[in-house]
């Protein structure tokens, strides 16, 4: 198809945005259940969506010997609103899993100083409150928290009692701002401890979409491919468009080294190419 002839056909101006796109196909791709889903182990995302960009313009040319045997051609006008939806669904993962790392790092480095901070105030008060036996065993108690929801709370429990005897601590020139930094380290270590917790959650729902909506995609993508390599088994030219270049070259050169030949190659190629 020469650049005329696709202006021409009106692709461009029946397109939506692939968010658009994504919003009208995401109750069909929930609705793919786990045992059918497929991952895009050997080919990447954006690569495979390209691929089925240039079958959907391939295909267009042989529409009237694909229908005649038999396939239906709304899963080919189907194929750009599934692309467009694999296509967002990869972009909102990517950026989920962004987000998650700032804010892994984010809380790796929170708390560690909140951590700190606990350590400190503790081995204070433990001598702040070295003559009081129901001060000190408080201290003591505080200190046997574990994980990091009792180390939050263990650092505004420890704000609140400092303040509660500020006399004691003044009598060790104890630094009274340590109580409003355990204050709010312990309101903000809990709200990115939250926000941390969420994003595992939130990325994992993200990556089953993705995979969803590969699996949405590579299902039309497969079928095109059969009847591709039926109806043009025979014609070198034509059959090229039925296949994943990617994967068809990856197999080249896996085997080139051993001395296969090139109709082994396409052999392995036409019984494997669903597994990608």
């Amino acid at each position: 198809m020469t650049p005329w002839e696709f202006e021409k056909s009106g692709y461009w101006s029946k397109m939506m945005s692939n968010n658009q796109y994504y919003e009208s196909k995401l109750e069909a791709i929930r609705a793919i259940k786990t045992g059918q889903i497929k991952q895009p182990k050997h080919i990447p995302v954006g690569l495979y969506a390209q691929e089925a960009e240039n079958l959907y313009l391939w295909c267009r040319e042989d529409k009237d010997l694909l229908v005649a045997r038999g396939l239906s051609w709304d899963i080919v006008s189907d194929l750009p609103a599934r692309i467009g939806a694999l296509m967002e669904a990869e972009s909102l993962w990517n950026k989920q899993r962004r987000s998650k790392d700032e804010n892994a790092k984010a809380w790796e480095e929170m708390s560690a100083a909140a951590y700190e901070l606990r350590k400190n105030l503790l081995h204070e008060f433990r001598f702040a409150f070295r003559h009081d036996n129901d001060l000190l065993k408080a201290t003591r108690y505080m200190g046997k928290s574990s994980g990091h929801a009792g180390m939050i709370q263990t650092l505004n429990d420890l704000s609140v009692l400092g303040k509660g005897y500020p006399q004691l601590l003044a009598q060790i020139n104890f630094d009274m701002s340590l109580l409003d930094r355990a204050a709010e380290t312990s309101s903000n270590a809990g709200h990115l401890l939250a926000v941390v917790t969420g994003d595992r959650a939130a990325c994992d729902e993200s990556k089953i979409i993705r995979d969803q909506a590969f699996t949405y995609l590579k299902t039309v993508v497969d079928e095109i491919y059969r009847f591709g390599r039926l109806v043009f088994w025979q014609d070198k030219e034509r059959i090229q468009g039925y296949r994943s270049d990617y994967l068809y070259r990856k197999r080249i050169k896996k085997l080139s080294p051993q001395g296969n030949n090139m109709e082994t190659v396409r052999g392995n190629d036409q019984n494997t190419r669903g597994n990608s």
